[in-house]
């Protein structure tokens, strides 16, 4: 019954901001890799960002570098994604995604995911 489930995602004209939530359920996921992960319609998941359990590592696909801030409060169970300076090709429906593995970019490394949340970036 653990669950990921994001929240935050909507409408925002290019330039803009949102922020991203991912809250944990079921267990807790101290430890665990967590990353976010997005799905154009008609394309692949393509990797987002990444951080490590203790939140001191993280790493940012280029296309989202300097604009994404990824986060965690595991106290509260809870990942975030902080997305500035939005773009129309950051349009997707975004994941959430949890491994007890060391921190990876690639989907297949992950073992628990999100239903996902949808953001529109109009121009």
């Amino acid at each position: 019954q653990a669950q990921l489930v994001e929240s935050g995602g909507g409408l925002v004209q290019a330039g803009g901001s949102l922020r991203l939530s991912c809250a944990a359920s079921g267990r807790t996921f101290v430890s665990y890799a967590m990353a976010w992960f997005r799905q154009a319609p008609g394309k692949e998941r393509e990797f987002v960002a990444v951080t490590s359990w203790s939140a001191t590592n993280t790493y940012y696909a280029d296309s989202v570098k300097g604009r994404f801030t990824i986060g965690r409060d595991n106290a509260k169970n809870t990942m975030n994604l902080q997305m500035n300076n939005l773009k129309p090709e950051d349009t997707a429906v975004y994941y959430c995604a949890a491994t007890p593995e060391y921190y990876s970019t690639s989907p297949l490394a992950y073992r628990y995911w999100g239903q996902g949340t949808q953001v529109t970036v109009s121009s």
